[in-house]
């Protein structure tokens, strides 16, 4: 059984480090059009795939090339040129990626010589020179196309659309972004030269609802860890039996749907799922051979606390003595509502009675108030339409006291006296 647990671990990460595409078929044969006329009939083109982070752009595109690639070979009839605008910051480097990845005659060992005009001016040349029935296609694919209209002029993009409109080098541009208002940040002069082609990827759950949601989750979580005939696995096949079974009835008990439920309410991320189903698959051993409903309420129940530790420790000091405030408050008497007047002079009771932690002004106190507000770690109580003055406003805590005085600990940089108050008895 010892080898059997270590292969199971290995099979099912190996499935959970391995990007499949499966969804947003529509989207899918929109690109692959676009690409399939790109490489087979020399067509010029342009497009935006547009969708948050998260929703699969990029593993889109992989997936559109690898199906691309087992009908035409893309390597042998096109050249495909992958830009990133964390990485290519300005039109320079660009200019230099797209010169050195199409292996044109002033790159030498990956080094692009010449001046950024010059590159320009060779690189146009060699894309106007060519005849369209007999040069192969350029596919340019610009990840996080957003920055790259903040580089100076848009020269690059200019001039790349511009050729995308000519009838010599077959020439699609796909740029990708999770800006919905990309199309603003173009020139004019560049705008007027794009296609206007934009395709819309969206993360599951907002394209369904209810049950259907937690369906789709509960399947992909089967997909994961259920043993399938798409990846081999040389184990005995009662062993595997056993296994999917035992998997199947996990996934259709109703408290592990209700966990699950939970867990998609706080982030639906596919990337979030895999985490957590790693952490969960790493814990296999020779006493513990199964997965259990318990290892799911352990690790979402951990990832609850570090999700909402992680904003806490993005919050400045000045936010995070409203909230060390409020937790007192909490603790004295017992509730969890307030106003910003009784956070306001608990916090200046503390300041007063402290000599090295400088006062703050009124108003910037109620901006900070709000900062935590707009974090939705408080949140406003109705009430009932009457006219309530900001600072009067009933507010309830959405955290748990201590883990606030968790954050306070684990916060770089905090001075020892909001320390102290944090853990010190109440003032």
């Amino acid at each position: 059984m010892k080898v059997n647990v270590k292969k199971t671990r290995s099979y099912i990460k190996s499935k959970l480090a391995t990007k499949t595409y499966k969804r947003n078929e529509k989207e899918f044969n929109q690109i692959y059009n676009l690409l399939e006329k790109a490489v087979e009939n020399g067509e010029s083109n342009s497009a935006l795939l547009i969708g948050q982070r998260g929703t699969g752009k990029t593993t889109l595109i992989n997936a559109v090339l690898k199906k691309l690639n087992e009908k035409v070979c893309v390597v042998e009839n096109a050249f495909i040129v992958m830009l990133h605008g964390l990485i290519h910051t300005d039109d320079r480097l660009a200019l230099k990626g797209i010169t050195s990845q199409m292996n044109l005659e002033n790159a030498v060992d990956g080094k692009v010589f010449g001046s950024f005009a010059e590159n320009l001016a060779f690189l146009l040349a060699c894309l106007k020179t060519g005849q369209q029935e007999s040069t192969k296609s350029v596919i340019i694919i610009l990840e996080e196309f957003d920055l790259f209209c903040s580089h100076h002029n848009q020269t690059l993009l200019y001039n790349l659309f511009d050729v995308s409109q000519s009838a010599q080098t077959p020439l699609c541009i796909i740029g990708i972004t999770c800006r919905l208002d990309v199309i603003e940040l173009l020139e004019k002069r560049v705008k007027s030269r794009f296609s206007h082609r934009q395709i819309y990827l969206f993360a599951e759950d907002t394209k369904n609802s209810g049950d259907t949601t937690l369906d789709l989750y509960l399947d992909n979580i089967e997909n994961y860890l259920l043993f399938t005939n798409d990846f081999k696995c040389n184990l005995p096949p009662e062993y595997k039996r056993q296994w999917n079974n035992s998997i199947i009835k996990l996934t259709s008990n109703k408290r592990f749907k209700i966990l699950i439920q939970r867990l998609i309410d706080i982030d639906s991320n596919d990337s979030i799922l895999k985490n957590i189903l790693t952490m969960i698959v790493s814990t296999l051993n020779d006493e513990k051979e199964s997965i259990l409903l318990e290892d799911f309420e352990k690790e979402i129940h951990r990832f609850e606390e570090d999700e909402v530790l992680n904003r806490l420790l993005d919050v400045s000091i000045l936010e995070m003595c409203l909230l060390i405030a409020m937790k007192h408050h909490c603790d004295i008497y017992d509730t969890q509502t307030m106003n910003f007047e009784v956070i306001f002079a608990r916090f200046t009771k503390f300041v007063n009675s402290n000599s090295n932690i400088q006062n703050v002004q009124r108003a910037v106190l109620m901006k900070a108030f709000e900062h935590i507000q707009n974090m939705e770690l408080i949140s406003s109580i109705s009430h009932d339409g009457a006219k309530v003055q900001p600072e009067y406003r009933i507010f309830k805590l959405m955290l748990q006291p201590q883990l606030i005085t968790e954050a306070v600990s684990r916060y770089t940089g905090m001075p020892t006296e909001i320390v102290q108050w944090a853990k010190s008895s109440l003032i």
